[in-house]
């Protein structure tokens, strides 16, 4: 799935690609370490940067520790206070380990210093995800022709993600999350688009589940694709971290299919709220976000996340 990203946005073709598919969180976290702490025994590099909370961002994060190679942290600080969440113990682990900690804003950098993290190693630096939107956003107008290619009608249709350990390994909870998107579709007459991920589909054939015939899956999509499917619907339902962020940043009212979010500027906004998996909830959280006004206020930013993040590791570096 990852060659589509590289080709469309124009990314260099990695070093090193270590091959690790899907597995239990384990079995990936493990053969990542393996496979990167032999790239860094290679390479020595001065300094490892990583991004996120996923295994991939574990895995990077232990294998330079081990190695006494300095780490700096991007969307450091993020918290969503589930610790029986996978991606929020990998947070926590990467951020005490990490040398230099880039946050999005005030909260996150909150969050570290409550946990006795040092100031000086707390650096605001705004949201990357930011950049990567406002870069392709012209880009995805353009070229993508998937508003076209589904028939869609701008702004009347809902866009849904979920791919979450927790939404789709148990098949009542994400049995649960159709039959209220069904309702949705039904009650308001916005078709749903739903880009299903791998452990979904798997989820689905394996339990048998039948799916209501008001939601339309389709098969995931590239970055520019994606992008258009997000500005343009009507409302985003979602159990994905950035992309409550991307549907913060493109105005669109977005629905959580969680029960607590590491991004909450967008609860705070009024941009986002937090569904659960329950089907009353869902329908009416949905019917209130659909109908709400897209008038929250969006971070100003004082100078690009990508040239702080450049400049404070080139000092630290040169230090």
């Amino acid at each position: 799935m990852d060659q589509i990203f590289f080709d469309e946005l124009d990314i260099s073709k990695p070093k090193y690609n270590i091959g690790i598919g899907s597995g239990s969180h384990g079995q990936q976290t493990g053969q990542m370490l393996i496979k990167i702490e032999e790239i860094l025994m290679k390479e020595r590099p001065r300094m490892v940067i990583i991004q996120g909370d996923t295994n991939t961002t574990l895995a990077g994060a232990l294998a330079a520790s081990k190695m006494q190679i300095p780490i700096a942290h991007i969307e450091s600080g993020m918290r969503s206070f589930n610790r029986s969440m996978p991606e929020e113990m990998n947070r926590v682990v990467v951020d005490h380990i990490s040398q230099l900690l880039f946050v999005t804003s005030e909260q996150p950098k909150e969050n570290l210093l409550k946990e006795g993290l040092e100031e000086k190693s707390i650096v605001i630096c705004g949201n990357t995800q930011s950049e990567a939107v406002k870069r392709f956003i012209d880009i995805a107008k353009r070229k993508s022709r998937i508003i076209t290619d589904l028939g869609l009608e701008c702004g009347h249709y809902i866009l849904v993600t979920v791919h979450r350990q927790e939404n789709t390994e148990k098949p009542e909870i994400l049995k649960n999350i159709l039959t209220g998107l069904a309702r949705i579709s039904n009650e308001t007459g916005y078709p749903i688009i739903f880009p299903a991920h791998p452990r979904t589909i798997n989820t689905i054939k394996e339990n048998g589940i039948e799916i209501p015939q008001a939601i339309r899956i389709i098969e995931p999509l590239g970055y520019i694709d994606f992008l258009r499917l997000q500005m343009e619907s009507g409302l985003i339902m979602t159990d994905s971290g950035g992309v409550q962020e991307e549907a913060f940043m493109l105005c669109v009212p977005c629905v959580t299919l969680r029960n607590e979010t590491e991004w909450v500027d967008t609860i705070e906004a009024g941009a986002n709220v937090l569904a659960g998996t329950e089907v009353e909830n869902i329908v009416a959280c949905a019917k209130k976000m659909i109908s709400s006004k897209r008038d929250w206020q969006l971070p100003i930013a004082q100078a690009s996340p990508s040239d702080i993040i450049v400049s404070t590791v080139m000092k630290m570096l040169s230090e």
